[in-house]
């Protein structure tokens, strides 16, 4: 068999985590090579056509902030732009954009093919080469490379199979064969492995759906860019519908339940609670009379929607039935079925948080081979991943980011601490100081990071620079500003806020709930010249100070815990009063240090007491 010249790094899957991590490497000088079946599909979207959304967009904006491709890319082939959560705090806004899914694939194949330093290799990888628990290599159908280190992006294909109704096909997703000697490889290695489900919905044909019947939803006006460096979204703008079920569609589902891969026991992997199909829904919440559905293009120039709400593996007869039985989908024409798909992961608590693997040295994994769900999730694991990868090969200290830094962190964190038993899904729920880790201050938070990278260049840092200037600047003047009575109590009346007896700073003014920083403009503008994502810091800042100051506080403490370092190579064993089930979890997931102890499952307050006095010896 023949053999390649070698590559510093190989990347395996061109998926979001797969397309990142290849980037990040080739970025920070690296030669590299990403391997995938069809360079048609690099960047596809399998799932739904829409980026961001609740604590989504947070993990993109970070990744954006870090130096990652995903949010400039969807800005590109972005068809509507929404924020979420306008009526809630700022911790939980959230920008989505549904996107045009095959410019989406255009845009991030033509920003690999154009990197410095990156080759795209359209061949089958069978096998990871290891020496002395070293990765030296792949071996594909057609040669052996060698590589200093591989990542490991494949998504859904390691052992996939696809399920409609009573049949089952090999796949990785829909018309696309699986990689089952790499699972094997992988297996074979000593990985522990796991079996996981997901899913998707019926297609449909535009021209068969009436509209009229349905809500509409239009995306906000000017459409917000998820990207940190775009100044103007240029595609033209869709709207998206809202329909439902109804009883008659639960009558048809619970009628041919016993079709179901899902019910009938023939699908063994587990899935998302948090995004169930329509027969879970149907079944698990028997008390709603109806569910609701969006109806999503998927490209400006695609006659097809994504019925975003009714995922199912029903056979195809029953899938026509469950259509045609919705408001506005009577004749509605199926271009594509929905279906369930089983794959492998392997359980992530077999990771170091730089995503290293702790078997294999040299070895990354990265995206839905960890367990995860959602291409949000996948791209900030590629980004980070890569980012470990380069450092590794530098011998540079790794980049961990703490859970009070980055949603990235309290992902990772996740995986490798706790572990999953289901496809996990990012929450804001999940993050502890989520006030601190806003999708809007991504930027004052990572950017210097990805700058030391160099993935961040000196305009694009430059700019960071100026904003921080700005934002002090204009916090500066509020808070010497002061403004008379006989000026700000109109303003103030027109808001229902209390009046002012005496000058005041406009500081204090910006602190009540009801005034926004535009009502203090119009007495007192600004003459800085200041953009409105400025505005948008100073508002912010001022009037969530205390909260903020008492997260940080809390992430300060925390982070004292953080830093007691667990040696390498510790032994547990022996430690009076640590059971023999705790000493067992603490050698499996091996914590850098006693926060990371303190989150494993099962670990108790007493434990960590006991461990931390026993590290203090050591």
């Amino acid at each position: 068999m023949k053999t390649n010249p070698e590559y510093d790094i190989i990347v395996i899957g061109a998926g979001h985590a797969g397309c990142e991590a290849a980037l990040a490497t080739a970025r920070m000088g690296f030669n590299t090579a990403i391997f995938t079946m069809n360079p048609d599909t690099i960047g596809q979207m399998s799932c739904n056509p829409a980026v961001g959304g609740l604590a989504k967009s947070h993990l993109v904006k970070e990744i954006d902030a870090l130096g990652g491709e995903m949010a400039k890319i969807t800005d590109k082939a972005g068809i509507q732009f929404k924020v979420l959560n306008k009526s809630k705090g700022p911790a939980v806004w959230a920008t989505r954009v549904q996107a045009d899914r095959a410019l989406y694939r255009t845009y991030m194949r033509q920003t690999l093919e154009t990197q410095d330093g990156l080759d795209i290799k359209q061949e089958h990888v069978e096998e990871i080469l290891i020496e002395n628990n070293m990765i030296k290599g792949i071996r594909t159908l057609e040669c052996t490379y060698k590589a200093k280190a591989v990542i490991i992006a494949t998504g859904t294909f390691l052992n996939g199979l696809i399920h409609i109704g009573r049949e089952t096909e090999p796949a990785g997703r829909a018309g696309e064969p699986p990689s089952i000697h790499l699972s094997k490889s992988l297996h074979d290695r000593g990985f522990k492995i796991g079996r996981l489900k997901t899913g998707t919905p019926p297609r449909l044909d535009k021209n068969s759906i009436d509209f009229s019947v349905m809500d509409i939803q239009d995306g906000d006006v000017p459409p917000p860019p998820m990207s940190l460096f775009t100044a103007e979204i240029k595609n033209p703008q869709l709207p998206c519908y809202i329909t439902y079920t109804n009883k008659q569609t639960h009558k048809i589902i619970m009628d041919n339940l016993k079709y179901s891969p899902l019910y009938s026991g023939v699908i063994t992997g587990i899935g998302p609670r948090y995004c169930p199909s329509i027969e879970d829904k149907v079944v698990k919440f028997s008390d709603k009379t109806r569910h609701q559905i969006f109806l999503e293009p998927e490209g400006l120039d695609n006659e097809e929607y994504y019925t975003n709400g009714i995922s199912t593996s029903l056979p195809r007869e029953v899938q026509i039935k469950i259509v045609k039985s919705i408001k506005g989908l009577e004749k509605a024409g199926i271009r594509k079925f929905g279906y369930a798909i089983e794959y492998d992961f392997v359980y992530p608590t077999q990771l170091k948080p730089t995503l290293e693997t702790k078997r294999i040295e040299g070895l990354f994994l990265a995206g839905q081979i960890n367990g995860t769900s959602g291409y949000e999730e996948a791209a900030a694991q590629g980004l980070m991943a890569g980012i470990n990868a380069a450092l590794k090969l530098n011998k540079k200290n790794p980049f961990i980011l703490g859970r009070h830094e980055a949603y990235i962190g309290v992902l990772i964190d996740d995986l490798v601490t706790k572990g999953t038993e289901e496809p996990y899904r990012m929450f804001t729920s999940r993050a502890e100081y989520r006030l601190l880790l806003r999708q809007d201050n991504a930027d004052l938070r990572l950017m210097e990071k990805g700058r030391d990278f160099g993935l961040i260049n000196k305009k694009e840092f430059n700019a960071l620079v100026r904003k921080k200037a700005a934002i002090e600047k204009e916090l500066k003047r509020i808070k010497s500003a002061r403004a008379k009575p006989e000026i700000i109590n109109p303003v103030l009346k027109k808001l229902g806020s209390s009046l002012i007896k005496e000058d005041t700073t406009l500081y204090q003014l910006l602190k009540r709930p009801e005034v926004k920083y535009g009502n203090i403009a119009e007495v007192a503008p600004s003459d800085n010249g200041i953009t409105q994502d400025v505005i948008n810091q100073v508002e912010i800042q001022t009037k969530y100070k205390g909260y903020v100051k008492r997260q940080a506080e809390l992430a300060e403490k925390f982070k004292k815990i953080e830093e007691k370092i667990i040696p390498e190579g510790f032994v547990y064993k022996g430690i009076n009063g640590l059971s023999t089930e705790i000493v067992e979890k603490l050698e499996e997931v091996k914590p850098l240090n006693l926060g990371q102890a303190s989150r494993i499952p099962g670990v108790t307050p007493a434990a960590i007491s006991l461990l931390m006095i026993a590290v203090g010896r050591k």
